[in-house]
């Protein structure tokens, strides 16, 4: 039985009724934090990979529905051997701590992009983890691992041919929801992120949500990943509380989401 979300009292001047429901974080600098430092960059990915469970603590604890975690995209595989073997063993264990953790907290866990390149110990890390949480009803946290914007597009566009040559789709039907439905994203009720945050510095989306991102307010925060702290966290949410969405009409109250 899945347990009672209890969220916390929100930080001084956060405000609920305005919270984002969908959270998404560009994972960037744990190389640049690592060199700065004169460490490994293995240190620098598990410094990170501390962040990533933290924003996930905070967004569960503030009622944020959904956070999106950029984790491991297409183009990283273009990194040294050395690096992506690490990174996979680091996924096994941050998934396996996560199932361990997430499971009582009412936390559900999903990794979306394509899984069928990921070693296969990962795969099976994976599939337990999703299971294990499947009941929860509080945030849902997705981590993008070999997922890219392009990738997404490309697969529901793919998937969309397949059923209209197999009659089970009309050329006449495909709009912009049955399109959605075939994006990965279409496991989570928010699927469109309101909130975009990146960390390094860096003012680019780096091929994440090309679609789900339409609408998004953006936050570029200047520190490398292992260093953003819980105010830093805070501080993006301040900014997202002020600002005024239009979704290219009228003015929309803050906190309403485009599904």
């Amino acid at each position: 039985m899945a347990q009672v979300q209890i969220r916390e009292e929100l930080p001084e001047g956060l405000k609920q009724e305005l919270m984002p429901k969908h959270i998404a974080v560009i994972l960037d600098g744990n190389r640049r934090w690592a060199k700065e430092r004169g460490l490994s960059v293995q240190s620098g990915h598990r410094a990170g990979s501390r962040v990533m469970k933290a924003l996930a603590c905070l967004s569960s604890r503030w009622g944020i529905e959904v956070l999106s975690l950029f984790a491991f995209s297409t183009e990283n595989w273009r990194r040294s051997k050395e690096e992506v073997d690490f990174l996979m063993s680091l996924f096994e264990e941050v998934i396996q701590t996560y199932e361990d953790e997430f499971t009582g907290s009412n936390i559900r866990i999903s990794v979306i992009g394509d899984k069928s390149k990921l070693p296969e110990s990962l795969q099976k890390m994976i599939a337990s983890a999703e299971e294990s949480t499947r009941g929860n009803t509080g945030l849902h946290l997705l981590i993008a691992i070999n997922y890219s914007g392009r990738y997404d597009i490309m697969q529901a566009s793919t998937s969309i041919a397949r059923k209209v040559k197999d009659g089970v789709v009309k050329v006449e039907d495909i709009n912009e929801t049955l399109f959605e439905k075939e994006l990965e994203t279409n496991c989570v009720e928010f699927p469109n992120p309101d909130l975009l945050i990146r960390t390094s510095g860096e003012q680019r989306i780096s091929n994440f949500y090309l679609w789900q991102l339409a609408y998004t307010e953006v936050f570029f925060a200047k520190k490398n990943l292992p260093d953003l702290e819980e105010e830093d966290f805070i501080e993006a949410l301040t900014s997202f509380q002020k600002r005024e969405r239009r979704f290219g009409g009228n003015k929309y109250t803050i906190n309403q989401s485009i599904i």
